[in-house]
């Protein structure tokens, strides 16, 4: 995956609360396995609204979403960060959020950030006003061009995967060294393993 670090850049002022996984992508575009075109469905009954902010020019390719309490909420499903991502939403800001849907987007490089309401809102006022807004996942802060300054907590190991473009594969494969040394000692304390038996 991408990795992320700083990203800057128009924020969409959704924030609305308790959206589910199945608004942010609807169950009938659930039968792919690929990770491309999901953005055509990402968020499509809100998108019936000819007014909707996803569709207004304004914030096209906007990388950073302003939500509401409780974003992420209602099926585990992997494919509504897979929307987000192919929409180009690289962060989420929001006072809370399904601990699995959090989970799902930081394993498809996704940054998820808990600021408090009145920060959220204040976002959602610069982002509307057409201005941009940083966000720095190194230093743990989101600002605007006005001074304002907001600090985050993160998960280490979540920063860690992050910044460094971590899935769950290549964590593995930082440890090819030490899994190729294990192999080779189990093969040779039990050899008889690796040479399966007839039957």
């Amino acid at each position: 995956m991408e990795a992320l670090s700083q990203v800057t850049g128009r924020a969409i002022p959704f924030g609305a609360k308790n959206v589910d996984t199945d608004i942010i992508i609807p169950a009938k575009w659930l039968k792919t396995i690929s990770r491309e075109g999901l953005g055509e469905g990402a968020f499509e009954t809100i998108r019936q609204d000819p007014d909707n902010v996803f569709d207004d020019p304004a914030y096209k390719g906007a990388p950073i979403l302003l939500a509401g309490d409780n974003y992420g909420c209602g099926s585990s499903r992997e494919h509504a960060a897979w929307a987000m991502l192919d929409l180009g939403i690289r962060v989420v800001i929001a006072p809370s959020f399904s601990d699995i849907h959090s989970g799902n987007a930081v394993k498809n490089g996704i940054l998820p950030v808990v600021l408090p309401q009145e920060a959220v809102d204040r976002l959602m006022e610069v982002a509307r006003e057409g201005h941009k807004i940083t966000v720095d996942l190194e230093n743990q802060t989101v600002t605007t061009p006005f001074q304002d300054r907001f600090t985050f907590d993160i998960d280490p190991f979540r920063k860690h995967c992050l910044l460094n473009g971590l899935d769950e594969v290549s964590l593995t494969l930082e440890s090819e060294a030490a899994i190729g040394k294990f192999e080779q000692a189990r093969a040779g304390a039990r050899g008889w393993l690796a040479q399966g038996t007839a039957i």
